[in-house]
């Protein structure tokens, strides 16, 4: 299929045709990576990341973890401490 590059504001774009994006099993406000790789424009699906909380970010882990306080040193601008 031939598409025209059109301009959109102050850039340029190509519109995907929906049986494409059927094809594919995209929707819209999908978010995409785009690269070019030998003079050819790439375009990924990005898979959206499943945030985790902080017990399952630490599951599993077996070591020891004891609190203490940091000192980050005297305020070297416009800090309010």
């Amino acid at each position: 299929m031939t598409v025209k590059i059109q301009k959109w504001g102050n850039s340029q774009g190509i519109r995907i045709p929906k049986y494409i994006l059927d094809e594919l099993t995209w929707n819209e406000n999908e978010t995409v990576d785009l690269m070019v790789q030998n003079g050819k424009i790439i375009i990924e699906r990005i898979k959206p990341s499943t945030r985790q909380n902080i017990y399952e970010l630490f599951d599993g882990y077996k070591g020891k973890y004891e609190p203490s306080e940091i000192d980050w040193g005297d305020p070297s601008g416009r800090e309010i401490w």
